[in-house]
């Protein structure tokens, strides 16, 4: 599948209502399912975690900056999540937490993010949808020498990590400037201030930011209306 296969498949997966809220995985057979049936599959089928190509991640919102910027301005999910998803897929998890299932995601490849406005606000009726490769961000954002800083020998040895060190892995990858020289707290700040705030005076350091976000991340992003199914710009 491409990039456009797969969100297309998201789409469709979202209008049936099969994509629950947050956790869903898309398995190399087409199929989503929520986190809640992975794990009662993986109980019968331990191999079913091989099959697992991507992590759909589904949510709503009152604030135009998180359908602007999906994985910047959703702090609590990503700040964890592509940390997490990517320690998963090199085969590590983390103790105490079971969020991505009990198992690896050795052929963990996508990260794909839909948001939508609640009913009632202006965008109810808007779908954004961002495709982003793994690998990719990860590379991007550093993950692989924070990873090496933190874990040291336990790298190659162990597959378990202690919840401080996934911690400080976290803390070590928001902390760096990489969108226009902000950190990724500074840059959700600016980009909620301006579109939900309305400070229009930040601009430039929005369009800068938008710039390093694409640098970043390299989303392939979509935008649907979700009375026509067609897409517009949100």
């Amino acid at each position: 599948m491409d990039e456009y296969q797969i969100v297309e498949l998201v789409k469709d997966g979202y209008r049936t209502g099969s994509i629950k809220q947050y956790h869903n995985f898309l398995l190399n057979d087409k199929t989503i399912i929520s986190d809640v049936l992975y794990e009662r599959s993986y109980r019968h089928n331990p191999s079913i975690n091989k099959q697992v190509i991507g992590h759909v991640y589904n949510n709503i919102t009152i604030l135009v900056s998180e359908l602007e910027f999906p994985i910047l301005t959703d702090w609590h999910f990503i700040s964890y999540f592509i940390s997490y998803a990517y320690l998963h897929k090199k085969g590590y998890l983390i103790r105490g937490d079971s969020s991505l299932g009990p198992a690896p995601l050795p052929n963990l490849k996508y990260n794909i993010y839909c948001v939508t406005g609640v009913p009632q606000s202006e965008f109810q009726d808007r779908l954004a949808i961002e495709l982003v490769d793994l690998d990719v961000v990860a590379n991007n954002l550093n993950l692989p020498k924070i990873m090496s800083s933190v874990l040291g020998s336990k790298l190659l040895s162990e597959n378990d990590i202690k919840s401080r060190e996934f911690n400080e892995i976290k803390y070590r990858m928001r902390s760096q400037k990489l969108f226009a020289g902000h950190t990724w707290d500074d840059a959700n700040s600016i980009v909620f201030r301006y579109f939900n705030s309305d400070e229009r005076e930040l601009w430039k350091e929005v369009l800068k930011i938008s710039q390093a976000y694409q640098q970043v991340f390299r989303p392939y992003r979509v935008v649907y209306n979700t009375k026509t199914w067609e897409q517009v710009l949100l």
